[in-house]
């Protein structure tokens, strides 16, 4: 059996990784090989070499939970059927998450000689577990792993200086003590953070040599999309890097990695653009590095891992990122050689964790998936394992002992008033639909949803440099009664794991996408989820009118504050959306060319913080800031406050 069916055979829990690197093909698949010449070291002796194994995560953002893809079985003889006995052709596959990723970590950490654990920033915010604990979660997971540094990202100021330093002392609340590194961040004297709590470097000894890792974050975004305190600085990268950089050099350390939130494009330029870096281990674009395997399962791939460039002074830099939310483990294993990297190699690996389910026919969003049995499972397992990116892994007792404790407590955080909604906020996917349980037809006739109209608002609030939201009608699932509001009653009415993005878009491409929207929603094969709601936006519809010539009479007012006025087809306007119809999907095709900037804020956060900063309570918006202001339904019937054309 070779080395790779070796790899692909570990299916237990006592996974193993020796061996399990790509073979060396002079710079195939992240391998670069051999490289320079260390030659003579002059007067001093040479420094040995050090073989370093590198762990990395980097944008987990709260996410804690495994992760699935769906995966293409049809090729497979399998047993399992659906319960009309046909056979199944696709699954989803199970993988990613703390419990998974922890127990890879410490498998390694057993089977190499020199390990450092690094963590590139923005461990926080972006789902409830976050919401509803703060940086606790995190932290104790990240306590479990106990890394060697973290370097601070944009999103870890969304609460301030101070919700930073709380989040920090949760980290230093034990033995572990993670070094958190920003050498281009310097706090205000009356910040939180002032005293001691951010360090420009830490040095960790591997084989008897220093290894010195300095932190960069990104300057420039964590002044605009995230909140430091006033007088909190943040210096230019590059500069702040190469001072680093210098500094360590004096001291007569020579492996220098740089810990950076700065952006995979960035992180490439920045190694460029300085003397003395080995490596960069990077955050904040969340990029996927890898090869084929990678774009063979269906996933958008950033560049090669790891990335290799050369330094100012001509070395080999390597360069690297772990994706995002706990998705994968990046392992890059360097070669130091009396200073200088003379081999690295590695991969992003995706730890499955052994569950394949499959929707049964007709199964609706919320029904629970159905697992299969073995041998399946082992079948399928067997197909993908071969590849040294993807293994089976048991989790971590701890790591899912962490997990389990605070999902029992957000059982009783989802009971907490958020806030309180004044009257009935009627569901509707188009005017006039009939859908809502606790209203009659005629509150939605005219204009459609009121509660997916306030949930557009919210957004667009909640993104104060977009012009306009735009919510696709499915985004939101159920009426919101009067009474309080709940966190239940918010993932309730927006259940998904989707993120409020943010891009430019020309007039004639607002208008395309909701020509795209409605087609999907009225022509065969649509889904009237597709609908478009928005803020700061409306229009008429002619469900009646052919495709393409649907939307008339579109208006613009951004951000609600201002006059409404016609659309300019050649201007361009900041449009806010949900990252499930960014991607082009339900029918928003023009969406999937845009370039989106992610808030990596969960769209019920964005429901939760509306309701914080405006009041606490909620109700039906002035019918002028609804987006559809006029309807004609599919017969040609323009609804009226008669509601004729409900008789016909």
């Amino acid at each position: 059996m070779n080395r790779m069916m070796l790899c692909g055979a570990m299916l237990t829990a006592t996974i193993s990784l020796t061996g399990c690197m790509k073979d060396g093909k002079d710079g195939v698949d992240g391998d670069m090989g051999p490289v320079g010449d260390t030659g003579p070291a002059g007067a001093d002796a040479p420094i040995p070499s050090l073989d370093l194994t590198i762990l990395h995560l980097n944008d987990t953002h709260s996410h804690v939970e495994p992760h699935s893809f769906d995966y293409d079985v049809s090729g497979l003889t399998l047993q399992t059927t659906d319960s009309n006995g046909d056979r199944i052709d696709e699954v989803g596959v199970s993988y990613g998450g703390y419990p998974a990723i922890t127990s890879v970590i410490k498998t390694i950490e057993q089977q190499q000689e020199h390990v450092i654990k690094l963590n590139a920033g923005d461990a926080i915010t972006g789902t409830t577990m976050y919401t509803f604990f703060g940086g606790r979660v995190a932290a104790e997971l990240m306590n479990n792993v106990c890394f060697d540094a973290y370097a601070l990202g944009n999103h870890d100021f969304d609460n301030g200086d101070l919700g930073l330093a709380n989040f920090i002392d949760m980290l230093n609340s034990t033995a572990c003590n993670t070094p958190i590194l920003a050498a281009n961040v310097t706090p205000a004297d009356t910040s939180a953070l002032a005293n001691g709590y951010i360090q420009p470097y830490t040095l960790i000894e591997r084989g008897g040599q220093q290894i010195g890792i300095i932190g960069i974050d990104i300057a420039q975004k964590t002044l605009v999309s995230s909140s430091p305190d006033a007088g909190t600085t943040f210096a230019d990268e590059v500069v702040t890097a190469q001072a680093q950089i210098d500094v360590l050099s004096a001291q007569g350390v020579e492996n220098i990695i740089l810990l950076t939130h700065y952006g995979y494009d960035n992180e490439v330029a920045l190694a460029q653009a300085v003397t003395g870096v080995d490596v960069v281990v990077g955050g904040d674009s969340h990029s996927l590095l890898g090869d084929e395997t990678l774009t063979d399962l269906g996933f958008n791939v950033s560049g090669e891992y790891p990335t290799v460039t050369t330094n100012a002074d001509g070395e080999t830099v390597c360069i690297v990122q772990a994706w995002e939310y706990g998705r994968v483990l990046g392992r890059l294993d360097v070669t130091f050689d009396d200073g200088v990297v003379t081999n690295c190699q590695g991969s992003p690996i995706l730890p499955l964790t052994g569950n394949f389910t499959f929707m049964q026919p007709d199964a609706e969003w919320w029904h629970d998936p159905v697992a299969l049995d073995y041998p399946d499972t082992d079948t399928i397992a067997l197909t993908l394992t071969p590849e040294d990116e993807l293994l089976v892994a048991n989790g971590d007792g701890e790591a899912q002992r962490i997990i389990d404790e605070y999902n029992a407590l957000s059982a009783e955080a989802r009971n907490t008033v958020v806030g309180e909604a004044t009257e009935d906020l009627c569901f509707e996917r188009y005017p006039g639909q009939g859908r809502s349980s606790i209203c009659d037809v005629q509150n939605t006739y005219l204009h459609g949803s009121d509660i997916t109209a306030v949930i557009s608002k919210a957004f667009l609030k909640m993104t104060p440099t977009a012009d306009l939201a735009i919510q696709n009608a499915g985004g939101v699932r159920d009426d919101l009664p009067q009474g309080p509001i709940t966190f239940d009653t918010v993932l309730t009415l927006l259940p998904f794991a989707n993120t409020i993005v943010e891009g430019s878009m020309t007039g004639q491409q607002i208008v395309d996408v909701l020509e795209e929207a409605l087609a999907n929603t009225l022509d065969d094969g649509g889904s009237t989820g597709s609908y478009p709601y928005a803020a700061g936006l409306q229009f008429d519809v002619d469900a009646s009118a052919s495709a393409g010539n649907r939307i008339s009479n579109v208006l613009v007012n951004p951000q609600l504050e201002g006059e409404w006025s016609a659309l300019d087809l050649t201007a361009s306007y900041r449009v806010v959306t949900n990252s499930f119809v960014a991607g082009g999907r339900d029918g928003y095709v023009t969406f999937g060319d845009i370039t989106w900037d992610d808030t990596f804020r969960e769209y019920s956060q964005a429901l939760v913080d509306y309701l914080d900063q405006f009041g606490g309570t909620i109700s039906k918006l002035p019918y002028s800031e609804y987006s559809t202001q006029s309807y004609t339904d599919e017969s040609g019937c323009l609804h009226t406050n008669d509601f004729s054309c409900l008789a016909e």
